[in-house]
């Protein structure tokens, strides 16, 4: 049977009347820019995260943008970012003359290195932005305190993390700026390119929302430049539709996830990853080195919503081949991320001094490949791809 990696279809299809009534509400008022739309669903988010604010932007990766740009981030400033992520999060510190400083992650969460982002520290640096990677919140007990000590803005990229908690607190919530994504394979996913900021500081709150309208406060009115970064009001509507649904779809992802700990975790060479060993909670790190497959964990004190099941293949080649055998059995997956940033070819204008030091982020990129973990996934689905791992580890 084929077990996509994502299956859009099966979470959307029915709700098709309910989008079908917002699409036009939307259309019958003839509001498509700004509007009503969109401040229920910051308002709705900002509820469901318990921020102050909450500002609708264009996309993730905007909103990573518009919180550099309030936090005045720009040429001669060193930013901390981890080299195991999407691009998007060095991007954005790059687009504005920046420099991304890249730190090494934990082999166990597979969040930011603490240890390495202090080591990394110069006068120079201004931020740091932790990375709530597969939907598991970073240490920010420690990524806080780091911050206070050496006056750093802290910009929680939760693109991945909407609902996620950290010692009952949402991510996002704890810095200065949190950000989200609503692309739509993320948890909480739109029918195109969205996201949005949230922070607790007004005065951030204010520039964000001039900086995603021009910088235009009042209209016509100039005080800095932005951009058009504003999220569609249709988008806005039809997340609106989701939202309510939303507790529901990170319960059936949250049991998809410890079917697969379970399961996969009674086969031969299979092993959970250690809590114990997590480096960004003071360990030294390594564990599981007999293993072949080791299966991802849910620390201690975090509320995990798994947007990716993240295995680690150990054995030089192993990765690969497991792809291989699993794409050949039809069951979906994909290499969360197979080239760290410090070694992509567009960074390779940057000193080494920021490019360094990254050895568990680039074995990680040899070794992780993420299975299907979407809400609506069947029991025989998450048969098949259980019982297809089981073949390929006899």
């Amino acid at each position: 049977m084929p077990v996509p990696l994502l299956d859009v279809n099966a979470q959307n299809h029915p709700l098709e009347a309910e989008f079908t009534a917002a699409f036009q509400r939307v259309f019958r008022s003839g509001i498509f820019i700004g509007g009503p739309e969109i401040t229920a669903l910051e308002d709705e988010i900002a509820r469901l995260v318990g921020a102050k604010h909450a500002i609708g932007v264009s996309s993730g990766t905007d909103a990573i943008l518009i919180a550099l740009m309030a936090l005045d981030i720009g040429p001669g400033d060193q930013v901390l970012c981890p080299a195991f992520t999407f691009f998007a999060t060095a991007g954005c510190v790059s687009r504005l003359g920046a420099t991304p400083v890249f730190v090494d992650v934990c082999p166990i969460c597979f969040n930011i290195d603490l240890n390495d982002a202090a080591a990394k520290i110069t006068s120079r640096t201004k931020a740091i932005i932790p990375v709530h990677l597969f939907g598991q919140s970073a240490e920010m007990d420690r990524v806080m305190q780091l911050a206070s000590q050496h006056g750093l803005n802290v910009i929680e990229d939760a693109a991945q993390a909407i609902g996620a908690t950290y010692r009952e607190r949402a991510c996002g919530t704890i810095g200065d700026f949190g950000t989200y994504s609503f692309f739509p394979s993320k948890n909480l996913g739109g029918l195109g390119d969205s996201g949005l900021v949230v922070t607790n500081n007004d005065t951030l709150a204010a520039k964000s929302r001039a900086l995603r309208n021009h910088g235009m406060e009042p209209k016509y009115y100039h005080s800095t430049i932005g951009g058009n970064f504003r999220i569609d009001a249709l988008q806005a509507a039809l997340l609106r539709v989701k939202l309510p649904h939303y507790a529901r779809y990170t319960a059936a992802r949250r049991a998809n996830a410890d079917f697969y700990t379970r399961s996969l975790g009674a086969l031969p060479g299979a092993v959970q990853a250690n809590a114990k060993d997590c480096v960004c909670r003071g360990a030294a790190g390594g564990g599981a080195q007999s293993a072949s497959l080791v299966l991802p964990v849910e620390l201690p004190d975090n509320g995990h919503i798994w947007n990716q099941y993240t295995l680690r293949v150990i054995g030089e080649g192993r990765r690969d081949a497991l792809r291989d055998h699993l794409t050949t059995r039809k069951i979906g997956c994909d290499i969360y991320y197979p080239l760290t940033l410090d070694r992509q070819k567009c960074f390779a204008y940057l000193p080494a001094s920021s490019r360094s030091g990254c050895d568990i982020a680039h074995q990680l990129a040899s070794e992780v490949l993420s299975i299907p973990i979407y809400a609506e996934l069947s029991e025989s689905q998450r048969d098949e791809v259980v019982a297809a791992l089981a073949d390929f580890l006899r």
